[in-house]
């Protein structure tokens, strides 16, 4: 990035390492489809994916973008604000049109367009057409909120079509680092260097010349005082830093047979209900009482399953006779699927401090989670307390991502009077 870039007639001379500053040269000069960068806080990853986007929509006329997060309301003050602040570290905020309500960003001279959405407004996300040029450029901004594979396979598609010569397509995926069972490590991290589409990174604060002294001594105190902390906030390695509600846990190898055959092993089983916004979940699990041990060994995890669809997959996974603790909240939820034949069907208990209760009593058991449960792996690697203001741990965890979690809670009710379960 050593020469200035003009190629829009009326772009600004820009000297892009004083601008951008350096680590991310790959990034800015790859034309495949996807570039992947997973950061740790200090990281410039926003910042420059900012810069590079209004360069690149500069660079290209006809070019529009779609931003991306997994809710509307948190891209005003990350994405959108960025992108402003990168329009006027460019020199050319007065270019550009920046409206708040709905949030989208126009390019005055040519009437390109930055376009916001969130995946909690699916037909929104669906309905992207540009109303002039081509939409090439997608960013998705905390890339780990896409929980599902699937939702980031169907905003992949939505940039598609034949392009005039000079254009290209790209997918441009930021995030914080996260659990190693998530499918971006899997489907992008595990593939580095496969795939000549695909652009991986890993950056850190040592990147940022733009950190004065005093942070950088704080990432040095972290280093020293709190090493696993610093792996993650400071190195940006795969994991959570902080705040997990559940620490002893890990994803291992076993077979649920020769688990369930021991004396001493009880069987639970819990189911948490979704439907459009929210997956339905089904936790199943094996406890060693004599060892606190719990082995989850599969899972349900999709939406817009109805009460017949929920008691077909649990009937096809051989589980319909097991005793399920369901959530309490849909009682007739539980009386139909009892109909249905799931006759051992319950609702589990709730009242006060029942959350805090039931994660105590989990919290005392070394878990074991077979591979194939990604769903389980991906929502208990970044199951957090929430934080105040100040950033302290509440006495609270997270709403969110927690279908699995909650299931968990209600299936440990039955520990103390559990169901033998004998795979046969």
């Amino acid at each position: 990035m050593k020469e200035a870039e003009s190629a829009a007639p009326d772009m600004r001379q820009v000297y892009l390492p004083e601008v951008v500053g350096g680590g991310y040269r790959d990034f800015w000069h790859f034309r495949g489809r996807y570039r992947v960068v997973k950061g740790s806080r200090a990281s410039k990853k926003s910042k420059t994916t900012a810069l590079n986007l209004i360069w690149q929509m500069l660079r290209y006329p006809g070019s529009n973008a779609l931003v991306v997060r997994r809710t509307y309301r948190s891209l005003r003050d990350s994405c959108f604000a960025e992108l402003k602040w990168a329009a006027a570290r460019l020199g050319v905020a007065e270019d550009w049109q920046m409206r708040e309500n709905p949030l989208e960003m126009t390019y005055v001279p040519t009437g390109q367009k930055i376009y916001f959405r969130g995946l909690d407004d699916p037909l929104k996300v669906a309905s992207i057409v540009a109303h002039s040029g081509w939409l090439c450029f997608m960013w998705i901004e905390e890339a780990y909120e896409l929980e599902r594979e699937a939702d980031f396979d169907a905003l992949d598609e939505s940039i598609r079509g034949d392009l005039p010569e000079g254009l290209f397509k790209q997918v441009t995926l930021t995030f914080n680092p996260w659990h190693e069972g998530h499918w971006l490590k899997r489907r992008f991290f595990d593939r580095a260097g496969d795939d000549p589409d695909v652009l991986v990174k890993t950056v850190d604060h040592r990147c940022n010349e733009f950190l004065d002294e005093a942070d950088r001594r704080m990432f040095a105190r972290m280093a020293e005082q709190d090493p696993r902390r610093y792996r993650v906030a400071g190195l940006g390695e795969w994991g959570v830093s902080e705040g997990l509600v559940y620490e002893r846990w890990r994803e291992a190898e076993f077979v649920p047979q020769e688990v369930a055959a021991r004396p001493e092993v009880r069987s639970v089983f819990g189911l948490d209900f979704g439907y459009v916004n929210d997956e339905t979940a089904l936790f199943c699990g094996l406890v060693d009482m004599a060892e606190r041990r719990l082995y989850v060994f599969d899972e349900v995890y999709q939406r817009g399953m109805s009460n017949e669809r929920i008691y077909q997959e649990i009937y096809r996974r051989g589980y319909a006779k097991e005793r399920i603790r369901a959530d309490c909240a849909e009682p007739k939820s539980i009386d139909r699927l009892r109909e249905l034949g799931l006759t051992r069907i319950c609702a589990a208990r709730k009242g006060r401090d029942s959350i805090l209760h039931g994660i105590d009593l989990v919290r005392g058991f070394e878990i074991l989670v077979l591979p194939q449960c990604r769903n389980f792996l991906a929502e208990i690697g970044g199951y957090c307390w929430q934080q105040d203001a100040a950033g302290r741990a509440l006495n609270r965890p997270v709403d969110e991502r927690n279908h699995l979690m909650d299931a968990m809670r209600y299936a440990m009710e039955g520990v103390l009077d559990g169901e033998v379960y004998s795979f046969e």
